[in-house]
């Protein structure tokens, strides 16, 4: 849970996201519930190294982690400035800039630069686009052996992924298409909220991301 003392400190810097339409309009309770899922999911096991967050719009869950978790190290990741100038503010705000980075820029772009390229132990993802999109996206941001953990549907709205061994059906994460990307579907993690779990097994090819606006236009699996 949140840390009493940081409780007011983060409510407020959530209304202004809220006010600045950066976040939905539902009770910040139950955003911060949602993005501790995030952290209990991250905390399956340990965290050997830096974690990056697609698409932080209002800081969810990223700015969450940062203070709840001193110890990770988190580079919030967005394309317009309007979020990443909020995000520089929040980050401020909150006094978590020892261990919070704030970076504007598309993902894949970032995704083929050497810096970020295969460095990452984990990539969250809350809203930022279909399964397709986010695996293309993420997978060169991670290292081998790195996660990609996702915000799924609630159930009933095929929140299914693949098993090894057994033929896809119906998966928003099918096997066969994130394997193009190094990745490997490994679970569906559910409590009060749902989170996808894939593994990067080997690294992302070269190839991959395609250019900006691709994998949604042209996206390589449904």
């Amino acid at each position: 849970m949140t840390r009493p003392g940081d409780l007011e400190a983060v409510k407020a810097v959530l209304t202004e996201a809220q006010r600045r339409s950066l976040i939905g309009a539902s009770p910040l309770s139950g955003q911060i519930e949602h993005s501790e899922g995030f952290l209990r999911a991250l905390r399956l096991e340990a965290v050997d190294g830096p974690v990056l967050e697609l698409g932080s719009g209002g800081g969810l869950p990223g700015l969450i982690l940062a203070v709840e978790d001193e110890g990770l190290s988190l580079v919030l990741l967005d394309s317009t400035r309007r979020s990443t100038e909020f995000l520089r503010w929040a980050v401020a705000e909150l006094e978590i800039s020892s261990n919070t980075q704030v970076v504007t820029g598309r993902a894949e772009q970032l995704g083929r630069d050497a810096e970020y390229r295969g460095r990452f132990a984990a990539v969250l993802a809350r809203s930022f686009g279909p399964p397709a999109v986010t695996a293309e996206c993420a997978a060169p941001f991670l290292r081998v052996g790195g996660r990609l953990i996702v915000s799924e549907p609630p159930v009933g709205r095929a929140a299914r992924v693949a098993t090894p061994g057994r033929p896809d059906r119906a998966e928003r994460w099918p096997a066969a298409g994130c394997s193009m990307l190094g990745l490997t579907p490994e679970a569906v993690l559910r409590d009060r909220f749902g989170f996808a779990v894939l593994r990067q097994t080997v690294l992302c090819p070269d190839r991959y991301p395609r250019r900006p606006g691709i994998p949604s236009k042209r996206p390589l699996f449904i």
